[in-house]
């Protein structure tokens, strides 16, 4: 369990540090829109990468107890971009739908490097 708890501290500084990245290319980029868009979908995505670590820590303190198994927050994290989705689309001279689009990958390619990285040093 110290692993996974590693792992999931890791992923999210990771997240901080790109929001904190395209905060900084919002507010000193000419093309504000794109890392507005891009800021919006790592957001999201960020509020969906913890509610699934949340959801996946309880289905496996579930299991251990024998207890019934809900669901891991399907819903939630589709409405949650759903929101987003009609938030670019209320407010699309602020934000860049294709940005925002790329940005909602942005914990998956935390997730990835994070695995590469780690994997990388634990071999040497």
């Amino acid at each position: 369990m110290l692993n996974y708890e590693s792992m999931i501290s890791r992923q999210r500084k990771w997240m901080l540090y790109l929001l904190a990245l395209l905060v900084l290319g919002a507010g000193f980029s000419p093309y504000p829109s794109v890392f507005l868009g891009l800021i919006l979908g790592a957001v999201i995505s960020f509020y969906n990468l913890w509610l699934m670590q949340k959801k996946i820590n309880d289905f496996g303190e579930a299991i251990g107890r024998k207890q019934k198994i809900r669901g891991i927050g399907t819903i939630s994290r589709l409405a949650a971009v759903a929101l987003g989705v009609l938030i670019v689309f209320r407010y699309g001279e602020y934000f860049d739908f294709i940005s925002f689009i790329i940005g909602l990958m942005a914990s998956y390619l935390v997730i990835l490097i994070d695995f590469l990285v780690f994997h990388v040093l634990k071999k040497n």
